[in-house]
């Protein structure tokens, strides 16, 4: 699938991986790790992972467990050492949006000359209405006769 680990990647993660505790047997740790990497790059509820990666609550715990220990730390600082050039970061502050992201109309924006000038929402409060004529104003002006 997808957000699986291929078998290049496995082998690069799976040393790096803490011993099997001396309790029972656990889960695969390579489908694990893949439905951890599965809700962390499509950004979905733990509750709704496909069911080939195990029940979502081992999946979330190892995540979590693993979290509090720093072993995710630990496996990227180990991969950092060992790759260095895969290990690339992307700030959101040096990355410029698209126009269109701010509401810009699509096919560029128009001359200043040809802009639609806007009313401010003070003077628009201010500006009788457009709709329907008010009752009261002919009421009031018609008892003053």
């Amino acid at each position: 699938m997808r957000f699986d680990l291929t078998d290049q990647e496995w082998a690069v993660i799976e040393p790096l991986l803490p011993p099997t505790r001396q309790g029972g047997e656990r889960r695969d740790d390579r489908k694990v790790i893949s439905g951890i990497f599965y809700v962390l790059r499509t950004g979905m509820p733990w509750d709704d992972l496909p069911e080939r990666y195990g029940p979502h609550t081992t999946v979330y715990n190892r995540f979590n467990r693993w979290s509090k220990q720093g072993i995710w730390r630990s496996i990227f600082e180990q991969l950092q050492a060992r790759f260095p050039a895969s290990v690339e970061m992307i700030d959101s502050t040096s990355v410029k949006a698209h126009r269109a992201a701010a509401g810009a109309e699509k096919g560029g924006s128009r001359p200043r000359s040809e802009q639609k000038k806007r009313r401010s929402a003070s003077h628009a409060a201010d500006a009788p209405r457009k709709s329907t004529p008010s009752p009261t104003k002919k009421a009031a002006s018609g008892a003053l006769n």
